[in-house]
């Protein structure tokens, strides 16, 4: 078994949060089961063999034939299984411990997966009645009903208090509206789909956080960057020996050989290829047009990805001398954006034949 070294350098670690709105499209069927959360009711499909679906399904389960016909059902029911969540984490509907349950609403004939807030396990059982305690500010999500309590008493659902019925970033409801700026339900009066029904689109903020540990080289890197240096690695033998990466790397992407020397990289380089960034996304923080290109530091042999400004993205050109612009230093942190972008130092062009290699 072969011995791994301990690292020469210390290891970097810091938490790390990944965040994004996961967008749903619910289609027809579901949109009117949003729709009437947001309205303080509940609704289910009504099936070919006489059952009652809840949540409705897009498509009969006997027939397979596209479901037709929404019907309302009570908002107390019987709860047929259940489950204890003795310590809850925080993106679940109670602070406290609380029970999972199957709940089979009065008029429905499937189970609804939903809390059931209880002081402690023993005051739950299969069989007993519960009721629905909805939120006062309704957004057409399934958390539009808080819980359920025990006990068989219907709770109307008071006005809701929610003022913006469209797209919100906390993954409320966004559905069509009529000219008048009320909300078309799509819903005939017989409870009939109709063709133009509503469209609801919903986003869900998804988070994954974690403990990031860099390697060896990354914590150098970072290292640097944070005292405002650029530092690459030199691979020692092999297909790549000589050749300086920036980011620096332990070994050789190419047939593992290891690196044997950090160098300290100029922070001025030449723009190898790029492309002008012309269409608006979310989140952009910078007006297109804008360039991103790949820049190969004086020194090292692996163009990496940056930013272009300080200039006209349609001056921006294959061979272009460049120089790292530094936020204040003050505010430097163990990341490259301590480099704000790469803007034109005023020289001549780097010849073709001196980068072709780099491309």
């Amino acid at each position: 078994m072969a011995v791994v070294e301990e690292p020469k350098s210390p290891i970097l670690t810091a938490p790390l949060s990944n965040s994004f709105g996961y967008t749903r499209s619910l289609g027809p069927v579901l949109s009117q089961f949003a729709l009437a959360l947001r309205d303080g009711r509940i609704v289910g499909s009504a099936n070919s063999d006489g059952t009652v679906s809840v949540p409705p399904v897009e498509f009969d389960p006997t027939t397979g034939s596209r479901t037709s016909e929404l019907v309302d059902v009570a908002s107390v029911g019987t709860v047929t299984t259940w489950t204890w969540q003795s310590e809850p984490t925080a993106a679940q509907p109670l602070d406290r411990p609380f029970a999972w349950a199957l709940i089979k609403l009065d008029g429905a004939d499937t189970g609804l997966l939903h809390a059931v807030a209880v002081d402690s396990a023993d005051e739950m059982s299969t069989g007993m009645r519960v009721h629905a305690v909805w939120r006062s500010a309704r957004t057409g999500r399934i958390d539009d009903i808080a819980h359920f309590a025990a006990g068989d008493a219907t709770e109307t659902a008071p006005a809701n208090t929610e003022e913006d019925s469209g797209e919100r970033s906390d993954g409320a409801l966004d559905s069509g509206e009529r000219s008048d700026g009320a909300l078309d339900s799509g819903e005939r009066s017989d409870g009939a789909l109709d063709s133009g029904d509503t469209n609801v689109v919903i986003t869900t903020p998804i988070t994954t956080e974690i403990i990031h540990s860099a390697n060896e080289e990354e914590s150098v890197y970072l290292e640097g960057l944070k005292a405002g240096k650029l530092i690459g690695s030199r691979i020692g033998s092999g297909v790549d020996a000589g050749r300086v990466y920036f980011p620096p790397r332990g070994v050789s992407p190419a047939d593992g050989a290891r690196s044997v020397e950090r160098v300290e990289l100029a922070d001025t380089g030449i723009v190898t290829t790029f492309c002008i960034v012309n269409v608006p996304f979310q989140g952009q923080r910078i007006k297109p047009p804008y360039v991103a290109a790949y820049v190969l530091l004086d020194g090292s042999d692996i163009p990496f990805l940056h930013l272009i400004l300080d200039c006209e993205a349609s001056d921006v050109r294959m061979g272009m001398r460049v120089k790292a612009v530094w936020a204040p230093e003050e505010e430097w942190e163990y990341s490259i954006g301590n480099i704000s972008h790469f803007a034109p130092t005023g020289e001549d062009d780097a010849d073709y034949e001196t980068y072709r290699d780099h491309l």
